[in-house]
């Protein structure tokens, strides 16, 4: 394994333990700083293109791999989303992920190097996927978060001493 694609194998893997780590504790739901979105989306942008320009992909297969890759990850975004419990305490909106919602985030990036793994039969685009892991997190953690802010925006301020549940 060449050691740009094991090095960007490994940074994926930090940043979905940060992401696994963030989504199992209970936190109030609040504008995120988007910051993260645009470090990681620029990282990964720039390791797609690093990749691309090296590899010599043919640009509709690329964009046509890029984009089922991305697919996927709004997909793994949404079904995720779903897991994340939302309820209302102290009148503001708090939000915790479960073991399923971990669980599925290691699906995710699986899914994410599975597809990969199928593109690479074709030698313009195998590793692709490694490639791409940051800019198909922060898609998955954007389409998650999006999903939730609006389930959250749905509650009524609760009164100071009993939460209010949705599930």
């Amino acid at each position: 394994m060449p050691t740009q694609t094991l090095l960007y194998l490994i940074l994926g893997i930090a940043v979905l333990g940060l992401l696994i780590v963030r989504n199992l504790s209970a936190r109030p739901v609040r504008q995120r700083n988007q910051r993260l979105y645009l470090v990681l989306g620029v990282v990964g942008v720039i390791q797609t293109v690093q990749y691309m320009q090296h590899h010599h992909v043919p640009v509709a297969t690329g964009i046509a791999a890029l984009a089922g890759s991305l697919v996927l990850a709004g997909v793994f975004g949404a079904i995720r989303a779903a897991t994340v419990r939302v309820w209302s305490q102290d009148g503001q909106p708090w939000t915790q992920g479960n073991i399923l919602t971990a669980v599925l985030w290691v699906i995710a990036l699986a899914a994410h190097l599975g597809y990969d793994a199928l593109l690479g039969t074709h030698k313009d685009i195998s590793g692709l996927g490694t490639a791409t892991v940051l800019l198909y997190l922060v898609v998955t953690l954007g389409v998650q978060w999006f999903i939730v802010q609006a389930r959250a925006a749905k509650l009524q301020p609760a009164s100071p001493s009993e939460p209010t549940w949705m599930s």
